[in-house]
């Protein structure tokens, strides 16, 4: 029965011992009215923040999409202008070759 006590930690069991006793006020006071209470605002706190960041969320996502909307619609009215730039330089280049050939046939006859 020696050996039994040998090992016996008095320092280990009386923080056990102290845990036990702990955990179970713990669990009273947790259970209580006053902590029932403190959980219930507690929550319908966080479900108005939810509310809130979940409005918030969806005005940004609808300015994104106006902006989205806005760039690509710039993109295509710069690439129309660039290709009304461009028809027009080859307009202007063809009818310069044109002008010059007809200017050499002028000046050859």
């Amino acid at each position: 029965m020696a050996k039994c006590f040998k090992n016996f930690d008095a320092k280990k069991t009386g923080l056990f011992a102290a845990g036990v006793l702990f955990g179970t006020a713990g669990i009273k006071i947790l259970s209580s009215k006053d902590a029932k209470k403190l959980y219930t605002n507690c929550t319908a706190a966080v479900l108005r923040a939810k509310e809130v960041v979940l409005k918030t969320a969806t005005k940004v996502q609808e300015n994104a999409e106006d902006i989205y909307a806005e760039a690509k619609q710039i993109n295509e009215d710069r690439a129309a202008k660039e290709e009304e730039v461009f028809d027009g330089e080859e307009v202007t280049k063809e009818t310069t070759a044109e002008e010059t050939e007809t200017t050499e046939e002028t000046a050859e006859a």
